[in-house]
């Protein structure tokens, strides 16, 4: 069943989306920090998920969470990457860093929204997280013949941060000022959406000028990403067809509502902006797939 509040969000995306691209002076100010309001949007989904009920997703859904993993880091991007490699080989590379990236610190936040299994999905953002350092330079390595010239330890330190820090911070709030922490969580979906805002903005921004200038480009990017979340969405269903709905649709969050703005970061660092321009344009089927979901969720 779909609500307004979906429809409120995506308006909001895309609409800061376009202020970035159009607006590019005025995001140039939050250009520095869309990981640190990663962060926070992660410690705002956190809010309703416990540790301890990680724990128990992970005791009776090891093997799940095992299988999903190989999916996602190695048996999707190598698939995707062929596909692309006979279909349209420019866009190739791109498909195999968003393909290969992490699960997305905002899914927990895209499971609270459309009531699914978020302590499964909190799981596969930790454990793909910390495998993701070792894994996508090695895809990138076998695949392609590159290597990334980049520190493991670097990009390690840096997803720790990234999961670690906003895990903390709850814990340590439900136990300070668990009020607060109810107070929060109430107001935590209008919030979320000036987050979402301002992340667009810096990310966009940055990448404004291109965008204007590659009008066919941008069209290509837009429809890849496109194809490529559908793909994603299907997959992600198809991989634990056995489960029940609620960790069918966790499943399609886990594949689908991918680390996109980490990419942007690498390609913008070590590859050119094709590969950023398909990674910021992601963000149409990241939220997009929300109606998927909904479907899938009023249908059961």
């Amino acid at each position: 069943m779909f609500r307004l509040n979906d429809l409120f969000l995506l308006l909001v995306i895309f609409s800061s989306m376009l202020m970035g691209i159009f607006l590019p002076r005025f995001g140039a100010y939050f250009q520095p920090y869309p990981l640190y309001f990663m962060m926070f949007l992660l410690f705002l989904s956190l809010l309703s998920i416990r540790l301890d009920d990680i724990g128990k997703t992970l005791k009776e859904h090891w093997l799940m969470a095992a299988w999903l993993t190989v999916v996602k880091l190695a048996l999707l991007p190598v698939l995707v990457y062929l596909v692309l490699k006979m279909t349209c080989p420019r866009f190739a590379l791109a498909g195999l860093l968003l393909s290969g990236v992490s699960t997305g610190v905002v899914a927990p936040f895209i499971a609270t929204v459309v009531r699914t299994n978020g302590p499964l999905v909190l799981l596969m953002v930790v454990i793909t997280s910390l495998m993701v350092p070792f894994t996508l330079p090695m895809l990138v390595k076998l695949v392609m013949g590159r290597t990334f010239e980049i520190s493991v330890f670097a990009m390690m330190k840096m997803l720790s941060l990234v999961i670690f820090v906003p895990i903390l911070a709850v814990e340590i709030l439900r136990k300070a000022s668990p009020h607060f922490v109810k107070v929060l969580a109430r107001h935590r979906y209008p919030i979320s959406l000036a987050i979402f805002a301002v992340i667009n903005f810096g990310v966009f921004s940055k990448y404004g000028g291109y965008f204007r200038r590659q009008p066919g480009t941008l069209l290509n990017a837009t429809l890849v990403a496109m194809g490529l979340g559908a793909v994603y969405f299907l997959l992600g269903m198809l991989a634990v067809w056995w489960a029940g709905s609620r960790n069918r649709i966790a499943s399609a969050i886990t594949v689908g509502n991918i680390n996109n703005v980490l990419i942007i970061v690498f390609s913008s660092q070590f590859f050119g902006p094709l590969e950023a321009t398909v990674a910021a344009m992601y963000m149409i089927p990241f939220f997009g797939l929300i109606f998927a979901m909904r479907a899938c969720e009023s249908g059961n």
